[in-house]
């Protein structure tokens, strides 16, 4: 007995195709089919790989990339925070080397008042994630339920956790096929993905840290500027209030680049220290973030100084089963760096100092391996520091010895000490809105 005829498509693959690679704008209704025909399965990969192609060479505009991007979110479930009764902000960063800044920043922000769910990822290649960083601690736990997230905000006011696989299911089949195809550098295709996201996720304002650099997904500051655009158009399209920071990753942020080391040092952060560039950019955010959220005279550094982040920190590890005083895994082997010659630390490139890491065991290869909590990079000193001979410049970790010499392939020429001190610059270079 047969089940009828199926169903007939309103739109053809191949003309959607045609349109995009020919430097057309596609209509809205077949735009949307496309990305809905392709999550359900009826577009095949090799079509969507055409159209990510295309997409690449000839780009889209506003209207069309605000389209697909509702599309992806149209593929899955929407959050709301909307019975909180306070604002909700949250904070993307585009990724880099040693970027822990979400884990003082969201306890910060939260000592305020305000709601921040970050919805956060894992590592991939040399920059790391977030929830890898989290489970340095023991009992921690990324994975909560959407009640559990609503209940977290109301009670503690941040919760870092792992998105659930019900928030646009259309970008993470689009992303997994980008990667094997060539495509991901496609400007509108990075918006879509990282904006469906958070738009999904139902926060009401968010501040976007887009990074440029050796060590960023852009090197070049006017790509990086051109993603930001977008993507503050995008939220602002959307109804989300969205901003965006551009800031500098040529060089490790911090001192400490891996999972348990990174802890330490949002930590020290957390306590009135660390490093001067961690806190001056997680200072820089948590102002962006409480401004878009009606606080705009916040005096952030106070809630650094007296406890009051550190306390809404200890807080948010509890309430998804960590144990702030327990603790950190600790390498089992360690090898240092010395300088050859006295002079000033002239640049430390951030990409091989990521890469290295990544070699170390902090990062993974394929996203189903497992990562070393204790393997990283502790930097000793940062560019524009005065070094003597024989003097320590950054101390490898790992569990297995064996993986210091391939780390310091990765390192090869990827510092110098000299006579000349780099210019100072701010880690934030621009300020984009709306």
């Amino acid at each position: 007995m047969s089940d009828g005829p199926a169903a007939v498509e309103p739109f053809d693959a191949v003309d959607v195709i045609r349109a995009k690679r020919d430097g057309g704008e596609v209509p809205e209704g077949a735009l949307r089919w496309m990305v809905d025909a392709y999550t359900r399965g009826y577009v095949m990969d090799a079509q969507m790989s055409a159209f990510a192609m295309a997409v690449l060479l000839n780009g889209m505009t506003r209207d069309e990339i605000r389209v697909m991007t509702d599309a992806m979110i149209a593929s899955g479930e929407r959050m709301s925070f909307t019975g909180l009764g306070k604002p909700t902000v949250d904070k993307h960063s585009t990724g880099g080397v040693g970027d822990k800044i979400t884990l003082p920043l969201a306890p910060l922000v939260a000592s305020f008042g305000v709601a921040v769910p970050q919805l956060s990822g894992r590592g991939l290649g040399h920059t790391g994630g977030t929830l890898d960083k989290l489970e340095s601690i023991p009992g921690w736990r990324a994975a909560l339920s959407n009640d559990e997230i609503v209940a977290q905000l109301h009670d503690v006011g941040a919760v870092i956790c792992a998105a659930g696989s019900g928030l646009a299911p259309a970008d993470k089949k689009l992303y997994a096929l980008r990667d094997v195809t060539g495509t991901v550098e496609a400007i509108p295709l990075i918006a879509s993905s990282i904006m469906s996201k958070k738009i999904a996720e139902g926060t009401h304002s968010l501040v976007l840290d887009v990074k440029f650099g050796s060590g960023a997904f852009m090197h070049d500051i006017e790509r990086a500027r051109e993603l930001a655009r977008t993507m503050v158009a995008l939220g602002t399209d959307s109804g989300v209030a969205t901003t965006a920071v551009l800031t500098d990753m040529n060089t490790p942020l911090g001192l400490a680049i891996g999972n348990a080391n990174e802890v330490r040092e949002s930590v020290e952060v957390l306590a009135g220290g660390g490093p001067a560039d961690v806190v001056e950019l997680t200072v820089a955010l948590a102002r962006e973030m409480l401004s878009l959220a009606g606080q705009p005279d916040a005096d952030v550094e106070t809630a650094l100084a007296d406890g009051r982040a550190m306390d809404a920190w200890r807080a948010m590890i509890r309430a998804q089963d960590g144990d702030p005083d327990a603790a950190l895994p600790v390498p089992r082997e360690t090898h240092t760096v010395t300088a050859d010659a006295a002079g000033v630390v002239e640049r430390m490139d951030a990409l091989p100092f990521g890469i290295a890491a990544w070699r170390l065991g902090a990062g993974r290869a394929r996203a189903e391996d497992p990562v070393v909590h204790a393997a990283g990079i502790d930097l000793h000193v940062k560019p524009g520091d005065a070094v003597a001979a024989g003097q320590p410049l950054f101390t490898l970790s790992a569990d297995d010895g064996s993986r210091f010499d391939r780390a310091l392939t990765a390192l090869d020429g990827a510092w110098h000490v000299g006579a000349q001190a780099p210019a100072v610059q701010s880690i934030v270079r621009e300020r984009i809105t709306a």
